[in-house]
Parts: C-alpha cells; structure tokens; sequence
C-alpha cells in the first residue's frame, strides 16, 4: 500500500489525500490528541497502517461497498480512522451530530439503512442503543475503552493476515463519482435530509479551498486545531484540506478547552464561527472596562482605531502611526491569547459582522470568510488572508471551477462540480432544489466587483402587514453588535411593524447590574427591572438607525433563559429554529403586538 498513490499529480477520490501525504510529506505528528494531560500523535504512517488494518477488519466482518456505517463521535483521531477505512472500500459513511435527539438517531439509522455503528463514549452508546433497539443493526462499537461495548481496536485486529492486495482492489474500483458520505442536515424544521457528496464533490472542494487560502501555510511544519464538529461538511473538509497540505492536526479536549488549547499548540490555523469570535472579542473587551482608568483609555482608543480598519484602505501616515502603537501596545496581547502564530482564522456557517473583521485584521488576526451549504460540499466563496481577496461585508470571491448567479428574486444559485448528487431517497427534493444543473441555496445575495454579499435567507425574509419586506438575518446581526445581546431573533410577519425576542447576555449584564446597584435574584427578575429595559431600549434605538423606518424593531421582550442546542431553540451549526421558537414563544410575541393595538 505504501505506493500506491506514486505518480499519482492530483488526488481524485478522498483518500487520495492520505496516500499522498504518506508518499510526499509524511508528518510525525499528523493527527494529535490529548490524554491524560499530555498531547500524543499518530504520525502519518500509523494513520495509514491502522487506516488498511481497519479496511480489512471491516471486510472481514461482511461490510461491502454501498453499505452505510455510522459515526458518533466528537473530533478525535479514531473518526478519521474509521472514515479512511470506508472510503478506501467504497463503504458509506453517515457521521452525525452527538448532540440531536435519540428519535433523530433513531430516524437516520432507519433512514440511511446503517448496519453498523462506532460511537464515541458510554453517553453516546447509550443512545445509540436507545435507538437502535428496535433496529436490525448488529453491530455497535465504542471509540473509549468500555467495560459492556466492544472496543473499535476489535475491527482493526480483526484480520491480521489480511492480504492488502484485496483493499488494493477495492481502491481502484472506487470512481471520483461514487457516493462517499450521507449527511443530514440538522434543518430548522421537519426531519433531516440526507445530503449525497461523492468523491469528486468533496475533492473538487477541498483542491479549490487550498488553491485560495493556504498560500500562506508551510506544509510539514505548521499546526491547526480541530474544535468545530467534524459530521458537518464544513470541518470535515477543512480536515482534508489540512490532509492535502501537509498540516499538523490537534483536536481540542472540548469546546470549553479551546483558549487553553490554543495557548499550548500556537496553531497557525483553525476554522471557527462567528459566534466563537463575538464571544473571544466580548470577553476582550469586558476585560478592557476592568482595567485603570489611564489603560482603559488607551485599550478603548486602540478599540475605536481598530474599528475603523479596512484591509485594502489606505488611511494615511498618520492613521497608520497610530495603529502601530495600538498593535504594540494592545493587540499584541489579542494574538498572545490566541497563540501567537495566528496565519488565519477561517469563519464561516453563519454571517460576520464587519466591525469584528475589522477588528481583527486591525490586530493583525486575519479572519476569512467563507459561504456555502452542505449541499455543495461545502464552499462556494472564500476570503484569502491576503488584502486582494478580502472586502469587509462579503463572504469572499468564487473558487476555482465553481459558477454563481442571481435569479431574478435575487436568490444565489450555484453550479459545479460542489454541488450534491442529491437528497437520498427524495428525488422530488432534490429536483426542487436543483434546476437545469443550478442548485438554489435559498440565500439572497449581491454580486459587487467579483465578491459575493449575503443579504438574507430567502425563506426567512417576510413582510409587513403594510406590505414592507424585511431581512431578519441581517438585522439581527447589526443588533448583536451590541455587548448587552447574547441572541435575537425579530418576528413580525404580517404584522404593522417588526419587533425582536432578546436573550441578553447575562455575564455582562451582571457586570452592568453590580456597577448601577440594582437587586435582582435571578434573570428572570433582572429582565424585569425598569432601568434594565431601559439600557435595551436605548441599545435598540442606536442600531435601529442603521434601519429605514418601516425595518425598525418598535416593540422588543427580553427572554430569561439562553436558547441552546440541548433546549430545541438552536440547530448544531447554532442556526436559530424559528418556527420551535416562534411556538414556545408564542404569549410573549401576542403580547407584543396586544400592547401596540
């Protein structure tokens, strides 16, 4: 096995990669994790010996091409283990998201025909259990070691004089435009869809992200870290791109690790979502109120200086003076908390606000965007960490063999070798979705020199009683901006005006509540006291000027609890399930509109 990919110029299937970064940049330390407080590695050449040693154990357990396992897991080596393992024999794999309920396990299990499942620890078999009960899959491994469930190692040794001819073979047989994984999309309503990607997809993908943004990268010496959930398509490609260039992978203890992670690796890269960097520059910035009164003056100027950043503006020698002082002086310290050796963020599932892409590059934190769905594998736009390719606003220019155009509504559509064979077993979805070759990701957009805007989702777009549309998405991401907003979400379809559902953010509230001397036991007493709904009116009347009349909030309520994965609120890419949360918050949005009637 160890020639197989020689002379092979471009990788054609996924596992391509691997082979490849054996063949011409094997790393001692490709795929890192920690344990017991000490950071341990598997170098390229283990990954692959346990990679074939995984394939044949999976043959000799009657596992053919076409059949679907499933994966359960955080990110941790063992997930890309058993994922190579697949592909290398044309099985299917369907990862999925830890955290969805036992029904939705239940529900794809069913759905996607599994017969064999690999789970990561002793909660998650649990529910795998639990919903595999009154299922015919045999088959059910744990990642950690257990006492009741057989260990993923019994696969890997369960042929030991396997001949590796025989997954030779498969490997061959195994086209650029066969199915490699079914992923189902959380969805923020009705039962998840089983997105098909084939090889080519995901390949086509990864080559054309690399071709953008890792320039900047030095393959076999620079580390990334690995925290966002690897069954989306978003981390499980940015995983391969890393593969494809040589790029050290450390997987975060937990999303709670991830600042004390950063500081012992100094990664040089890491994907990320928005929400992650509002909450670093948050926590920044709730820091900077606590320091003297000279510091804080400078930390705030530095601040103000910073948010008027554009990477390609030119603002002049004295602009430029300044900010050097304020990156000496301040945003030094942002890039110590973050490593040091930052070359890139990369951002994406959800929009940016421009202020903390400003922010960041004045920091010198290059933050990239990018925009795409799980159905097209999944980008079609990406921001390089380079001034050409970034304009602060938009998601980035289209890579490489990738196609966009506004329809006529102003919808995104999209065409490619990215874009997905389709959704299993709904043939009528998948032509709904996709026309004449064009896939309809359901966003609005602009195209503005080259780049790509996202205004809003189409679907989520609604109008006024008084027949005005409004763009929740972008509004809400205005509101955010506010230190005082954890979560929004603005309602009033068919309504006289718009109106918003506040989660405040509760940290800094509290801060707020002990500097002004106000009493409240808990939040539900705090979002009820006059001069609390005071600060929030005024916050809403600064950004409501950003907004024409008829788009701004008149009417808002504040909401005591956080919404969260676990609660139904938020899909796992954090996306906001309007209709659950328009339902469970149903009398607080009445009341809203019978106070204004």
């Amino acid at each position: 096995m160890e020639d197989y990919n020689k002379n092979k110029m471009t990788p054609t299937r996924v596992f391509d990669f691997l082979h490849s970064q054996l063949e011409n940049n094997p790393l001692p330390k490709a795929l890192n994790y920690k344990e017991f407080g000490q950071w341990k590695g598997y170098s390229t050449e283990e990954v692959v010996r346990i990679v074939n040693e995984l394939s044949l154990g999976l043959l000799a357990m009657g596992m053919n091409p076409g059949d679907k396992v499933a994966i359960v897991s955080p990110n941790r080596p063992e997930w890309n283990f058993i994922d190579f393992a697949c592909q290398q024999i044309g099985v299917v794999t369907v990862p999925m998201y830890p955290t969805i309920t036992v029904d939705d396990y239940e529900y794809i299990f069913q759905h996607a025909e599994v017969k064999m499942v690999f789970a990561a620890d002793s909660e998650l078999i649990e529910k795998v259990k639990t919903a595999t009960a009154s299922l015919d899959i045999k088959h059910i491994y744990s990642f950690d070691q257990l006492e009741a469930v057989t260990h993923w190692k019994e696969v890997q040794a369960k042929d030991p004089n396997g001949d590796l001819a025989t997954v030779r073979q498969l490997m061959e047989k195994v086209r650029p435009s066969d199915l490699l994984t079914i992923i189902y999309t959380s969805g923020t309503t009705g039962r998840p869809k089983g997105v098909m990607l084939s090889h080519n997809n995901i390949v086509s993908n990864t080559l054309g992200v690399s071709a953008r943004t890792m320039g900047c990268m030095s393959p076999g010496v620079d580390k990334t870290l690995s925290f966002l959930p690897m069954c989306h398509i978003y981390e499980r490609t940015a995983i391969y791109v890393y593969v494809h260039n040589s790029l050290s992978i450390y997987y975060a203890e937990s999303m709670d690790s991830i600042g004390e992670n950063i500081k012992e690796i100094s990664p040089q890269m890491f994907t990320c979502v928005p929400r992650l960097l509002e909450k670093v520059y948050d926590k920044i910035v709730s820091k900077g109120y606590e320091l003297p009164l000279m510091k804080r003056k400078l930390f705030f100027w530095a601040i103000d200086l910073g948010l008027k950043y554009d990477p390609n503006g030119d603002f002049g020698g004295w602009y430029n003076f300044k900010l050097k002082i304020a990156r000496k002086l301040i945003f030094s310290k942002w890039r110590e908390a973050l490593g040091g050796e930052l070359k890139l963020i990369s951002s994406g599932a959800a929009a940016l606000q421009p202020r903390l892409a400003r922010i960041f590059w004045a920091a010198e934190i290059p933050v990239c965007e990018g925009y795409g769905l799980t159905e097209t594998s999944p980008v079609i736009t990406a921001t390089a960490p380079f001034p050409d390719y970034v304009k602060i606003g938009a998601v980035g220019k289209l890579i490489d063999d990738v196609e966009v155009k506004i329809a006529e509504d102003g919808e995104i559509l999209c065409k490619g070798p990215n874009v997905m064979m389709g959704y299993y077993k709904a043939p009528e979805l998948t032509a709904e979705v996709i026309q004449d070759g064009w896939f309809h990701t359901g966003d609005i957009g602009v195209i503005e020199e080259g780049f790509l805007r996202i205004t809003d989702r189409k679907k989520e777009m609604f109008k006024t009683s008084g027949g005005k549309y409004i763009a929740p998405q972008l509004m809400e991401n205005k509101f955010k901006e506010s230190v005082y907003i954890e979560q929004i979400m603005v309602v009033g379809e068919g309504r006289k005006f718009p109106s918003a559902l506040i989660v405040p953010n509760f940290e800094t509230l509290k801060d707020w509540q002990a500097d002004h001397g106000i009493t409240a036991l808990d939040n539900k007493q705090l979002i009820a006291h006059p001069d609390v709904i005071k600060l929030f009116q005024s916050e809403i009347s600064r950004y409501n000027e950003e907004f024409g009349n008829w788009e701004q909030i008149k009417k808002f309520e504040l909401v005591e609890t956080v919404w969260g994965i676990d609660t139904g609120e938020l899909t796992p890419t954090l996306k906001l399930k309007r209709r659950i949360i328009k339902d469970k918050f149903k009398e607080l949005i009445e009341r809203i509109y019978m106070m204004s009637s």
